[in-house]
């Protein structure tokens, strides 16, 4: 009897080891994020919707840090500061609105006019009734029921100023007396008349931006050296002026050991931010507005967004000032339009500048020398120039010639879909 021949056993495929990961998905994801940042629109939509993010956290974090100040100040309305802060949005987006549609021509125009109404205003501080005394320094101006700070609407006249005469005078600026006059002399006399005023820390932003307007327009290094030492030696001396400057620069960088003076400050600063942990308290839960940490809705409203909201919440708030620098600095360095570009680069430095040094403050890190954090802090006289100055960025952003293109495009689709839409089936 014959016996069949059992099947073959299966042959064992080889398993293959395991791969390394593939870069090729890390590419792909380069790859689509290159090209969604290469599109024409790209700077006009991180500057929108940054800008907006920002105000939206700021309204936020008014209401809750300034809610118990409210209370006591004006007779159990918890809602009394943020309402003025509402009003102020209300002025301050239909300006920047306006901004961003102005023609450069336009907006060149009040170059001028902007900083000759700055230096009238700054010199109304100095007329006894009408310059009001805030935290030892005479920066604010009264005008009937209306106060105003000067010196904030001064950051954008300066830039516009001076991003208007150098765009004027750009094939003559290889020489030193072109880059100096008249825009050092000009602003120089506004930041003077700020410091009459007490204002250091104000003083030394405009001080920035106009270190910053010079190296853009290719000041030489040396002019940069001899200007920081001179104008630190000035800040050291104002300083040692003033008892409350000295403390508080004597014991920034270790506030605990004057705690219960100079120290208090800053201290429950860091208290706010230590214990905010990763995600924080949560909005409204925070500790330190119950009287401890002065100012807690204007220079220190940083502290209590990392109580409330942790570390994330913070770095989302550092991350969206980096996105409108990024933003800003792509419309700068893409437009042919040298007015254009000295303009974007100074009101980046302006409140890129005014962020970091409100960071360093509460994070003990610098001074405080009441700086607030832009478009989060409370304060009309400092968020309606920084809306109108977005405002412009944004215009900038949306007239480059390929952003412009693709506007009107996306216009003239929606119209036809519109009209097809009506169309009888």
């Amino acid at each position: 009897m014959s016996t069949a021949t059992p099947p073959a056993p299966p042959q064992e495929t080889a398993r293959p080891k395991s791969a390394p990961p593939r870069r090729s998905s890390i590419r792909g994801w380069y790859a689509v994020a290159r090209d969604a940042l290469d599109r024409p629109l790209t700077a006009y939509y991180l500057l929108l919707g940054a800008s907006a993010l920002l105000l939206t956290i700021g309204l936020i974090m008014v209401l809750s840090a300034s809610s118990v100040y409210s209370y006591k100040q004006n007779e159990g309305n918890s809602y009394a500061v943020v309402t003025r802060q509402l009003m102020w949005v209300a002025i301050g987006i239909p300006c920047a609105w306006i901004a961003s549609r102005l023609p450069l021509g336009v907006v060149r125009r009040f170059a001028w006019p902007a900083l000759l109404l700055t230096v009238v205003l700054l010199a109304l501080v100095r007329v006894p009734g009408l310059g009001r005394e805030v935290n030892g320094n005479t920066n604010w101006l009264g005008l009937g029921p209306i106060v105003i700070q000067p010196a904030e609407i001064a950051k954008l006249a300066i830039v516009l100023w001076a991003a208007h005469i150098y765009a004027r005078k750009e094939k003559r600026l290889g020489s030193l007396h072109e880059l100096l006059f008249p825009v050092v002399l000009g602003i120089g006399v506004v930041i003077v008349l700020v410091m009459l005023g007490r204002d250091l820390g104000t003083a030394l932003v405009l001080f920035a931006i106009l270190l910053a307007m010079l190296w853009v327009v290719g000041a030489p290094a040396r002019l940069f050296t001899v200007s920081i030492m001179v104008i630190g030696v000035i800040a050291l001396y104002l300083a040692t002026t003033s008892q409350h400057r000295l403390e508080r620069l004597t014991t920034f960088t270790d506030p605990f050991k004057d705690f219960h003076r100079a120290g208090w400050q800053p201290a429950h600063g860091l208290y706010a931010l230590a214990s905010g942990g990763w995600f924080g308290q949560g909005i409204g839960a925070s500790q330190q507005k119950w009287g401890d940490l002065p100012e807690a809705h204007t220079d220190f409203i940083f502290a209590v967004l990392g109580e409330e909201l942790g570390l994330v919440g913070t770095l989302l708030v550092i991350g969206l000032f980096l996105t409108i620098a990024y933003a800003a600095v792509r419309v700068a360095s893409h437009t042919t339009d040298t007015f254009v570009r000295y303009m974007t680069f100074g009101i980046v430095v302006w409140l890129l500048g005014q962020m970091i040094i409100n960071v360093g403050m509460v994070l003990a890190l610098l001074p405080v020398i009441g700086i607030p954090l832009p478009l989060v802090s409370y304060g009309g006289s400092a968020l309606v120039p920084s809306l109108v100055a977005l405002g412009l960025v944004i215009g900038f952003a949306r007239r480059e010639p390929e952003a412009a293109l693709a506007l009107a495009q996306r216009k003239k689709a929606r119209s036809a879909g519109l009209s097809a839409g009506r169309a009888p089936h």
